[in-house]
């Protein structure tokens, strides 16, 4: 099971892969639309590398509700459980 810091460090990792943005500006805090600019199509893209990543089943029902990087480690750190 991974650490908050290693998940907040894979995410991270994965979202400078899809959107170039630097790994530093992911932070728990930070919305995924209105702070990194992510939109639905690079989301969904995030949302299957990170269930690869973390060997996590994150439901397209859910993904609605991860509206910040924070929410992403809390949903994929309890689905690791």
């Amino acid at each position: 099971m991974a650490s908050n810091e290693e998940i907040l460090a894979g995410l991270a990792e994965i979202i400078n892969e899809e959107t170039g943005l630097a790994p530093e500006a992911v932070q728990l805090e930070k919305s995924f639309t209105d702070d990194l600019d992510i939109d639905s199509i690079s989301m969904m893209t995030i949302v299957v590398n990170a269930e690869e990543k973390f060997g996590v089943r994150i439901p397209d029902e859910e993904v609605k509700n991860l509206s910040t990087v924070g929410d992403a480690v809390d949903f994929i750190s309890k689905a690791q459980a």
